[in-house]
């Protein structure tokens, strides 16, 4: 990344003392408050801390019921008035009285997201008395820092880092938080950075670089290393210079090492392409390449998530595998109607080298199946645009036989915001994936099945062996097209949150 670009991975966040004191050197206080109606008037309340809310409103001789009648607030999300105040012993010269809607966790994100896009790109300090509940001011905290996120290598002004300040008799949530809108952010970081920088050698690189931060285990494979992973050297040798690379990382609570087979084994599976130009099978119209420096963002994900395990040690065994790789258009691209050996075996028929992604993943699951025994193998991919077609940009698409696995993963998705949808595994599709002359062709040569994200899961399925497995399709979520909400435009970090919740309470 060049020396331009601003990093948001650091953290934004701190818990102070719920105290007029603690307050005293910030910039602006923001303040929730929420409406409800008795008769034909307004009554609005402040539900974090109304008897802090009380000496503020005495120290700064302001009404803050009166202002917000005056502009007529409604309390719906997201709602902001700002309120100029004065005081010789704060500070702040101004209260920002942000809607907090029906309080629920998903309002409250929302509302969190208004109060990070208000210190975007400013070395301001901002004190929150918005949330109490512990649960929830987890989860308004870290919007916080995702509406704050911007990623940007403009040399015209300096971008700075807002820093906010939350008010709790529980500085952990606050800690906790500030981990995962960190990893969320190292995520976004990866996404963003353009692809002349961003390739396969880079990426294992940044890899190392959490691994020595954050206390992982790594082991990176390139060059004769990858010799049996045949979908990923068809793929990535299309761009041989600096080709591409397999990236295994570890975790493991303090202590259980030399019992790590007494723990769960998760082995999660990220596709990495790290730019999509469709191959030979050229993606058109061109334009739709613009987002293809996204491609990786799977990979980007899983690495996020195993990087805030070592704060919140989850009794289970995790390991990461990236499947890195450049789908390029050269002379040394794979063709439409090549067959290639996937590790472990099975032989492919390749009909579309833009149908790519769930080649270099199929390595992986069967590297996973055949030598890490794995109790659960989940693979993220941003694989098919069928998933966003079928369901928008609010869920991921999530293909798995296990019922229980599915529920509570669901659940996960509901608590931390990273929404699934549990999609079928139609067996009657699997004629779709028939060869004449290999085990399997990769994608649908027939016309007669169009369900492109399911027939991909069910590809993907083929390199499970009997393990418990969960695919994500998360093309329509890991990336967003416009600028608002938690989300910049582009790259999202979605997964992170999904995954840390689920292993935490796996």
């Amino acid at each position: 990344m060049s020396k331009s670009a601003v990093k948001f991975s650091a953290s934004l966040l701190s818990a102070v003392e719920a105290s007029v004191d603690a307050l005293a050197d910030s910039q602006a206080i923001a303040i929730g408050f929420t409406s409800t109606a008795d008769g034909e008037k307004k009554v609005f309340d402040f539900p974090a801390n109304s008897a802090l809310v009380k000496k503020l409103e005495k120290l700064f001789e302001v009404d803050l019921r009166d202002e917000l009648e005056f502009f007529s607030a409604s309390g719906k999300t997201g709602e902001l008035f700002e309120i100029p105040v004065a005081s010789d012993q704060m500070q702040a010269d101004r209260i920002l009285l942000i809607g907090l809607g029906d309080a629920t966790t998903s309002s409250l994100r929302q509302a969190g997201a208004t109060l990070g896009r208000r210190g975007r790109g400013k070395a301001t300090v901002i004190s929150s008395i918005c949330v109490a509940a512990h649960d929830q001011l987890k989860a308004f905290a870290i919007s916080v820092q995702l509406g704050a996120y911007i990623w940007t290598q403009k040399t015209s002004a300096t971008q700075e880092l807002p820093q906010f300040l939350f008010a709790t008799d529980k500085p952990s949530v606050i800690d906790d938080a500030s981990v995962i809108a960190s990893a969320i952010s190292l995520t976004r970081d990866l996404i963003h950075t353009p692809s002349n920088i961003k390739n396969p050698l880079w990426m294992a690189d940044e890899a190392q670089k959490v691994a020595i931060e954050t206390g992982l285990e790594i082991r990176i494979l390139a060059g004769k290393e990858l010799a049996e992973f045949g979908g990923l050297l068809a793929v990535g040798n299309s761009s041989p210079k600096p080709g591409p690379r397999f990236v295994e990382l570890s975790y493991h609570p303090r202590g259980m090492k030399k019992n790590i087979g007494a723990l769960p084994h998760v082995v999660i599976v990220g596709k990495g392409i790290t730019f999509d130009t469709g191959g030979v099978s050229l993606k058109r119209p061109y334009d739709i390449m613009m987002a293809m420096k996204s491609d990786m963002a799977g990979s980007a994900a899983a690495l996020g998530a195993i990087s805030a395990l070592n704060h919140f040690q989850p009794q289970v065994h995790v390991t990461v595998l990236m499947m890195l790789a450049e789908n390029a258009l050269s002379g040394t691209s794979q063709r439409p109607s090549d067959v290639i050996t996937q590790y472990g075996g099975k032989t492919v028929e390749i009909l579309d080298t833009d149908a790519e992604g769930r080649l270099v993943l199929a390595d992986g699951l069967a590297y996973a199946d055949k030598n890490l025994n794995p109790d659960y193998m989940i693979d993220i991919a941003t694989l098919t645009g069928a998933a966003t077609l079928g369901l928008g940009r609010q869920h991921a698409a999530m293909y798995t036989r296990d019922e229980k696995l599915a529920k509570n993963l669901f659940e996960a998705g509901q608590r931390s915001g990273d929404r699934v949808w549990h999609m079928p595994l139609v067996d009657d599709y699997h004629e779709a994936l028939e060869s004449p002359i290999a085990d399997l062709s990769h994608v649908t040569a027939k016309k007669s099945f169009s369900a492109g994200s399911i027939t991909a899961a069910l590809f993907l399925e083929q390199f499970v062996g009997d393990r418990t497995w969960v695919h994500l399709d998360i093309a329509g979520v890991a990336r967003s097209e416009s600028d608002s909400g938690e989300n910049p435009k582009g790259g999202t970090g979605y997964g992170v949150r999904l995954l840390i919740e689920w292993l935490t309470t796996l």
